[in-house]
């Protein structure tokens, strides 16, 4: 298996800079106003902080992006070779004069895994501090569904995969569908996973001894989306998810939106034109834009077309296949309708009025949402996720955006989900990693 690097260096022209004392003390800084301790430690700090993305530098490069004299650079990676994150990796050739010896953190300095959970999958990986992905692992719950049981064996085999002790890990993050608390960090209202309740939390944080964090798959994905994806560095866009349930994740000024509750984005419950208001609550299905667009009416709508298959993204791509087909028939001529006495024509007719009619449809009900939230968000962006997004494409996404803009005045670009791979574990991997990082940046603090 190729290594994976999940993420890049955060602030590339980063400089050694002072904090406000309630932020400073809550990543673990202790706060001593002009001290030289604090200079070192912001200095040293900063060092680290470039080289966390695993790009290797020079002395003179790292003096160049914090602005402070190479001198104090040998000192700062000296202080940071010492307790073993830094070391050298190589040497850059330049003109005259020895060659240039680049450093770089050292990837073992930290491990973090992410998991992905859902009522019939459940996925895992491992990478070390740089980014770089060490192990992946998946499988089916087969009924298991006791969180920390299911949590410790999936772990367990991912660490021993990539060949290191669970002990080494130093977070652990797990993307699963549903509300989250954004008080207490327990799920709720995750009705496929009916054991992630309250107290699931606390009860993983007891086994583990470690930081632990649970959040909402679409986030995690929409986070994803923003380091990498079709979102890559926009700072408000929305993400639709699109799959056996619907769900939402706002970016606004570059922070997710969770709501008072956590429940931002639960559109599975929006009323919708087209769909009739449901008053039972107790499972999303009863909601109005679930009830148009979730995977159920997906499969539906697809089978009165002629395109019944047992999961709606694969409903999706059999229509698009019969309608490429149709377009290819057409693009050959009228020749080839002669040769089979017009069945080849008659049939691509067929086909491709039914695959045209029935993505049409689709994409004007999931168009109905998405209007929806324009009108109260006014995103310029909106990506379609999940298993339908992905299937549909671009060719969905672009029925998705001419039907929006018959109901809504404003245009957002409405584009397919970008991230390559499974984005809820791309997203849970890259979480964990800012965790792992911000806790080597703590414990660069000056023991003084």
């Amino acid at each position: 298996m190729q290594p994976h690097r999940e993420g890049t260096r955060v602030h590339p022209d980063a400089q050694a800079h002072l904090e406000p004392r309630a932020q400073s003390e809550s990543r673990g800084i202790r706060v001593r106003p002009g001290t030289p301790s604090l200079l070192r430690e912001l200095n040293d700090r900063a060092a680290l902080d470039l080289l966390l993305g695993g790009e290797m530098l020079t002395r003179s490069q790292i003096s160049e992006y914090t602005g402070v004299s190479k001198v104090t650079v040998s000192q700062m990676l000296t202080r940071l070779e010492e307790r073993g994150l830094v070391a050298i990796a190589g040497e850059q050739a330049g003109g005259r004069g020895p060659n240039a010896a680049l450093y770089s953190v050292v990837p073992s300095s930290a491990y973090v895994a992410g998991l992905y959970v859902e009522s019939d999958l459940v996925s895992a990986a491992v990478a070390d501090v740089t980014g770089r992905r060490v192990a992946e692992v998946s499988g089916n719950p087969n009924g298991a569904d006791d969180p920390v049981e299911l949590v410790r064996g999936t772990v367990e085999r991912a660490c021993a995969s990539a060949g290191i002790e669970v002990r080494r890990l130093s977070a652990l993050v797990i993307g699963s569908p549903g509300v989250v608390d954004p008080r207490t960090g327990d799920p709720r209202l995750a009705v496929n996973l009916p054991a992630w309740h309250e107290g699931a939390l606390d009860a993983l944080k007891s086994a583990w001894h470690k930081p632990v964090v649970i959040e909402n798959d679409v986030n995690l994905a929409a986070m994803a989306e923003r380091a990498d994806g079709a979102a890559a560095g926009a700072d408000d866009f929305v993400l639709v998810w699109l799959g056996v349930g619907l769900g939402l994740a706002t970016i606004l000024g570059g922070q997710l939106h969770r709501g008072t509750a956590g429940a931002a984005g639960e559109i599975g419950y929006l009323p919708v034109h087209g769909a009739p208001l449901h008053t039972d609550i107790r499972h999303p299905a009863s909601g109005g834009f679930q009830s148009l667009a979730g995977g159920s009416a997906v499969r539906e709508l697809a089978a009165r077309y002629g395109f019944a298959a047992q999961t709606p993204a694969e409903a999706v791509q059999a229509a698009l296949a019969g309608a490429n087909r149709a377009g290819a028939n057409r693009a050959g001529g009228v020749g080839g309708a002669e040769e089979t006495g017009g069945a080849e024509e008659t049939g691509g007719a067929e086909e491709t009025g039914g695959a045209e009619a029935f993505l049409n449809e689709l994409a004007h009900r999931v168009a109905v949402g998405v209007a929806s939230v324009c009108v109260v968000l006014d995103p310029g962006l909106v990506v379609l996720g999940g298993e339908v997004g992905r299937a549909g494409g671009t060719a969905l996404a672009d029925r998705v955006a001419a039907a929006v803009a018959s109901i809504w005045p404003s245009r957002p670009r409405v584009v397919p989900t970008g991230v390559p791979g499974e984005p809820v574990l791309r997203g849970a991997m890259l979480a964990a990693l800012a965790q792992a990082r911000a806790g080597l940046l703590a414990s660069v603090a000056d023991p003084q």
